[in-house]
């Protein structure tokens, strides 16, 4: 066996990568510099973390707005909720902190299901993920929105405008590669970090010296609902279940370990951890100064006697803590704002991480097409982000980019991973109990505690998985649950497609190889270069038999061709084959099938010519006849299909040279070993 080694060396973006994707997105990278993309983890966590990070921008705020349903004396329960959230909180970082350990991966909860409770199982937390991260973009641009039109209300008329195209940008800075978008959004993290922490030390210290800041919607009173007791523990509920909005983006670590530098499993611990610790900080910071400054957001700004409904927005919670700390219009305020507002938006990068490292991994199963499972130029899963973007854009246009409503749909799919996930670990845990010998007593210990934490943190996201699906099933989380069973369903039907496949396409012993003749076929339409060159491949390849083949249309084109073929002095046979329907593809099938019947199962080579353009209009100028006569003569038994390129003029565009060969040149029927990646068209 031999191997052929080719020289990758050039780059290729100077010929084959049209120019404005080299601007937008950068040269391409080679498969060599994969390791070079690894994250070290002050990178990392901007990467992974920023939606757990920034879930705390409106976690408190949902907690209050519900509570607030029940008039203001309810907001007594506050601590009590947010200590609840807090405590799940770390009990999901300490599982997923195991979960990396025994699947590192990057299948996260997906292959802890699949690998533990089946393939149903896995599918289903594979589709309650792809989900999520969809949402998680979308929730996380509309909340970045409404902290934008909270600082600059008369941007309130362009909302979706604004959640578009900032789902957009996010895509480009994406696909131009995991370190460049790295860079890119550690800024905003660590400011968003850094200003949101000295905002809460400077609320508490002020609190602390008796002198604590006033939120401005303090003043406003609140319609509150009448409740029965049975009503009054379901808010409760609802509003714990809201409040678990600050837990989404933990399982993005999991899923991301194959992007940390070596020692992957411990980088990815590490930040998980860190990441875990400053969520919970700024939570637990903000909620108490949400408390302290007496917030009251509403869900229906109307309910707030005394505010202007009709008017400006109802500004975001971080907005008023913010404003009641450091004053209305002060640096400060804006400083948290704009901070606030990047990493919202940025928080969307997170799903730009995880859905496409998960949809390689579906891909790699057979539970998702191929092509996710392709790296584009900078390296990344660019197909994933695209389905992601494109899905995002149009959840935001549907619900008009409204957090309130989308908040709804959310964390259904994050608990539905987690708690089978955590099932999964439970027994994964114990399968490996039983196989550790007695003897290995710290083997052993480290082992029961996985499956002590894991235990704990199956009970806990079970027991919310049923509190949201309760409290916010009515309330539009409906959709979530139908998606989930639907992508399900197409996940398996994808895998048994391609199962199928593979049965039909292997190799046993009854494959027999062996033709009784072989024959070239030269599609001719009139006598021009390509056709020249067409005929010189075919008279190259040294077929047993080569003949040009001209449907004929009409009598005038037909008569003309067979003039210059004898003028030409052409040195292979010309046969006519009429098309009375003004067919092409039908008429030259049935020549090859009466051919093979009369000699046997011969191989036909079908040869066709195709110019190559620079110009995206000037495909509209030509039939595109070559690639309709291919995809049908493609579905007859014993054919095979040469395109044979001609590069017109403008092809320099694309392709850097001339098309035209010089003396001795074959420059015209020459491919670039980068592909073909302008228009396409025939001269047949």
């Amino acid at each position: 066996m031999s191997r052929v080694v080719t020289d990758d060396s050039r780059d290729p973006s100077d010929e084959t990568t049209p120019i404005a994707k080299r601007i937008l997105l950068g040269d391409p990278l080679t498969s060599e510099q994969l390791d070079d993309q690894a994250l070290p983890k002050r990178r990392a966590l901007p990467i992974f973390a920023s939606d757990a990070l920034s879930s705390v921008a409106y976690a408190p705020q949902e907690l209050v707005m519900i509570l607030l349903i029940g008039g203001t004396a309810f907001l007594a329960f506050t601590p009590w909720v947010a200590a609840a959230v807090v405590a799940l909180l770390i009990v999901v970082v300490l599982s997923y902190r195991q979960l990396i350990k025994a699947y590192p991966s990057g299948g996260g909860d997906y292959e802890v299901a699949r690998t533990n409770l089946g393939e149903k199982a896995g599918v289903v937390v594979a589709s309650a993920l792809l989900v999520d991260y969809i949402l998680t973009v979308a929730v996380s641009v509309a909340s970045g929105v409404d902290n934008i039109i909270s600082a600059v209300p008369e941007l309130d008329p362009w909302r979706i405008e604004l959640a578009v195209g900032f789902v957009v940008l996010i895509i480009v800075v994406n696909l131009r590669g995991v370190r460049e978008a790295s860079t890119a959004f550690a800024v905003p993290t660590y400011v968003f970090i850094g200003s949101v922490g000295i905002m809460i030390v400077t609320g508490l210290i002020r609190w602390l010296l008796g002198d604590a800041p006033v939120a401005e919607s303090a003043q406003y009173a609140v319609q509150a609902e009448d409740l029965s007791q049975a009503a009054v523990l379901l808010l409760i509920l609802r509003a714990f279940s809201s409040g678990c909005s600050a837990l989404t983006g933990v399982e993005a670590v999991s899923n991301g370990v194959p992007a940390f530098r070596k020692p992957k499993i411990r980088n990815a611990q590490l930040t998980l951890v860190t990441m875990g610790s400053i969520a919970t900080l700024l939570f637990a910071g903000l909620t108490a100064l949400a408390l302290i400054t007496g917030v009251h957001y509403a869900e229906n700004p109307c309910q707030l006697i005394g505010f202007d409904c009709a008017g400006t927005p109802q500004p975001s919670l971080m907005a008023q803590v913010a404003s009641a700390t450091f004053g209305a219009g002060s640096i400060p305020f804006y400083v948290i704002q704009a901070a606030t507002a990047c990493v919202l938006l940025l928080a969307a990068n997170t799903a730009f991480n995880g859905f496409p490292l998960l949809g390689a991994v579906l891909a790699r199963d057979g539970y998702a097409p191929k092509s996710l499972n392709t790296r584009g130029d900078r390296l990344v899963f660019s197909n994933g982000m695209l389905i992601l973007g494109a899905a995002a854009i149009v959840v935001l246009i549907v619900f008009q980019a409204r957090l309130t409503t989308l908040i709804q749909l959310y964390i259904i799919g994050v608990f539905v991973s987690f708690s089978l996930g955590q099932i999964g670990m439970v027994k994964h845990w114990r399968r490996e109990l039983r196989l550790v010998h007695p003897k290995h007593v710290a083997e052993r210990r480290g082992i029961v505690t996985g499956l002590l934490i894991n235990s704990v943190g199956a009970a806990f996201t079970v027991f919310v998985l049923v509190v949201v699906t309760v409290t916010k099933f009515t309330h539009g989380a409906w959709l979530v649950f139908l998606a989930i069973p639907v992508l399900s369903v197409l996940m398996v039907g994808v895998h048994r497609y391609y199962r199928d496949v593979e049965h039909e396409t292997s190799m046993d012993d009854t494959v027999s190889f062996g033709a009784s003749g072989d024959v070239a076929l030269i599609l001719v339409g009139k006598l021009q270069k390509p056709v020249a060159k067409a005929i010189d491949y075919a008279l190259a390849a040294r077929h047993e038999k080569t003949i040009a083949l001209h449907v004929s249309v009409t009598a005038e084109e037909t008569a003309a061709l067979q003039a210059d073929w004898e003028v030409h002095r052409m040195r292979v046979p010309l046969v006519i084959i009429e098309s009375p329907y003004r067919q092409y593809a039908a008429p030259v099938a049935q020549f090859i099938k009466a051919y093979r019947e009369k000699h046997g199962s011969t191989m036909v080579t079908v040869y066709l010519p195709q110019y190559i353009v620079g110009h995206w209009w000037e495909s509209l100028l030509h039939n595109r006849r070559a690639k309709r006569i291919a995809q049908q003569l493609m579905l007859v038994h014993g054919v095979s299909i040469t395109l044979v390129p001609w590069l017109l003029d403008s092809s320099e565009l694309v392709y850097g040279r001339r098309s035209r060969p010089l003396p001795g040149d074959d420059r015209a029927g020459r491919i670039t070993s980068y592909g073909l990646v302008a228009h396409t068209d025939d001269p047949v």
